[in-house]
């Protein structure tokens, strides 16, 4: 998903709608991790299965509001949708990305 967002934020700046609706829709349906390790995540979260897919759906809820304004050449609209999907991403990954990383990976993200 990273890739598509920097492919978003060079389609935004360029202009370039169509960039920024195919990258938004890859986004929106972002392939699924295989069943061993969605099942090694589903344990890992618990109790949080709820606020974790509740990301995940404005995830997907916020990239097709991009795909769709894109789609109208809406500057101004793909921007303010980019922006949505930007904080949605923030708030997942401050809440989950320390303890996954720590828990899968057995250290602390490092900051580059």
């Amino acid at each position: 998903m990273g890739r598509n967002m920097q492919v978003v934020v060079d389609g935004l700046s360029q202009e370039d709608y169509t960039m920024v609706e195919k990258a938004a829709l890859a986004i929106a349906d972002h392939p699924q991790q295989p069943l061993g390790e969605k099942m090694r995540i589903l344990s890992f979260v618990g109790g949080d299965m709820a606020r974790f897919k509740a990301f995940d759906g404005e995830t997907h809820d916020t990239a097709m509001a991009l795909a769709h304004a894109s789609r109208s050449s809406n500057g101004e609209a793909a921007i303010a949708a980019f922006q949505k999907l930007q904080s949605s991403c923030l708030a997942c990954h401050q809440a989950f990305r320390k303890p996954f990383v720590e828990h899968f990976h057995g250290k602390a993200e490092s900051r580059r």
